[in-house]
């Protein structure tokens, strides 16, 4: 007999530490129920910052202004440094030089789709950012993590060598938008329910068993 399906559509940006959060919470749930349930994940694109440029800005700077000051970038740095460190996760935004424009990144994460090879890719770069400390804003530094990720590097340099890659992460935001998605991340379950911020892996589970619940008495 075959496992119930539930679609996960997980819309999140890679420098978007409360999306990584989300990830650990959402890997954690899956794995606890993997064996009542199949799931079928999708990355989907969103910029936090899609007005920075190209070849991005200084890290710090950026955010401290958008916080208020450096007291109240120190005090939200902590503290989702402390709550990933409770995930597993270990932020080092001392290392953090450069907050990028995602888009490339996001370009190539939906390159890996066909492969099967979203899910390693997305990690691959939300390392790269929050632990490494690596400079996403460079396109040898895409190149590198993409390739350490399963993808053909040609393949890769082919898709940063024009922008149509680009076009497309565009449109696909652009749909997200008209749906309501203004903050991230964002999980769409089954296409229809929707499941906002980096709840915890408990508010996972509960939200799988229940829909799983609701389709099955659907088709019973």
């Amino acid at each position: 007999m075959s496992k119930p399906k539930i679609k996960v559509d997980i819309v999140s940006d890679v420098v978007c530490p409360w999306c990584y959060i989300g990830k650990r919470r959402l890997e954690r749930a899956i794995d606890s129920l993997k064996d009542r349930f199949e799931f079928d994940l999708k990355y989907h694109p969103f910029e936090l910052n899609p007005e920075i440029p190209s070849g991005g800005v200084d890290q710090k700077s950026h955010f401290t202004k958008k916080f208020g000051g450096e007291d109240r970038y120190q005090k939200i740095t902590n503290h989702v440094t402390q709550v990933a460190s409770g995930e597993g996760l270990h932020f080092d935004f001392e290392k953090q030089n450069v907050t990028p424009n995602t888009r490339q990144a996001h370009s190539i994460i939906q390159l890996a789709l066909p492969e099967g090879k979203q899910p390693a890719v997305k990690e691959a770069f939300m390392k790269a950012y929050f632990v490494d400390g690596i400079d996403l804003s460079k396109k040898e530094n895409l190149l590198q993590i993409a390739e350490t990720a399963g993808l053909s590097k040609s393949t890769v340099e082919k898709l940063l060598a024009n922008d149509e890659g680009l076009k497309e992460v565009a449109k696909a935001e652009h749909e997200l938008q008209k749906l309501g998605i203004t903050g991230v991340p964002f999980y769409i379950i089954n296409n229809k329910y929707g499941i906002s911020g980096a709840q915890p892996t408990e508010s996972f589970i509960e939200a799988f068993e229940n829909i799983a619940s609701e389709v099955n008495v659907e088709n019973p």
